[in-house]
């Protein structure tokens, strides 16, 4: 069973959050945003998630609320709000109308790009750079979405329950890592590579990492292997990794 919270929260903060590593990692997500002053859009779900998006020169951030948006977009419902991240939902904006252009255009072709490379063909992936950002993106995904599966998913919360105060990382060697920190059984993602943790688990390579990721090789085989590697308090990855199990099928 799939919570619709869980859910939403997961779309807000690990699939729309990704647009912001989108833009720093492809040029093409760069080009598609044309406005010359920052235009920033704010989504807020009725019983959910809020966050605000800003956009300028080529970039953008997200930051949790929408106090202070040019664009609202409201949700009556975390359901609404996730058909919006699987197209069956169309928003109608509160506030900012006169920047309708720009959620029309830019910003929906920023998320077909983000789109081609969170669900990629087997052709895109045998270009190397395409490879690359796709491994790295989903990298970024993975990594909130356990976070919030751990905070908000009953059975990931079982699971948040036994990890101790502290850091683990995930890391592509000599590539991308995540943080996912732990307090007081509540977890946080920062997308950065930590200074310090507790626990790591390191993918040898972005082919390792990206063949875990789409479910076509076994983690357990990959250690066997040396292909994964593992150190500091193995409970915190065992734990780690059954949110992980909860977070593939939120992400199907």
């Amino acid at each position: 069973m799939i919570d619709q919270k869980a859910m939403a929260y997961i779309n807000m903060y690990a699939v729309l959050g990704a647009l912001e590593n989108l833009c720093e990692l492809a040029p093409e997500a760069r080009e598609a945003l044309t406005n010359k002053k920052p235009i920033s859009i704010g989504f807020e779900v009725k019983d959910g998630p809020s966050a605000t998006i800003t956009f300028a020169n080529g970039l953008c951030r997200m930051e949790q609320g929408c106090k202070k948006c040019n664009v609202k977009l409201p949700f009556s419902s975390c359901e609404k709000f996730n058909g919006l991240i699987d197209g069956t939902v169309t928003p109608i904006p509160s506030k900012g109308f006169t920047h309708i252009g720009f959620l029309l255009k830019d910003f929906t072709k920023l998320t077909d790009i983000l789109n081609k490379y969170l669900r990629p063909s087997e052709e895109d992936l045998k270009d190397p750079e395409f490879f690359r950002i796709n491994t790295a993106l989903t990298l970024n995904v993975i990594g909130v979405a356990i976070a919030q599966v751990g905070n908000k998913d009953e059975i990931g919360k079982f699971s948040a329950d036994h990890i101790v105060d502290g850091s683990v990382m995930m890391a592509i060697k000599d590539g991308p890592a995540v943080e996912i920190a732990c307090k007081d059984h509540h977890l946080l993602c920062y997308k950065k590579r930590p200074d310090t943790y507790r626990s790591s688990m390191v993918f040898d390579s972005y082919e390792t990492a990206n063949a875990l990721f789409a479910g076509t090789v076994n983690a357990l085989a990959c250690i066997g292997t040396g292909k994964i590697e593992m150190h500091g308090q193995i409970n915190m990855i065992d734990n780690i990794n059954r949110i992980l199990d909860r977070v593939a099928l939120y992400l199907a």
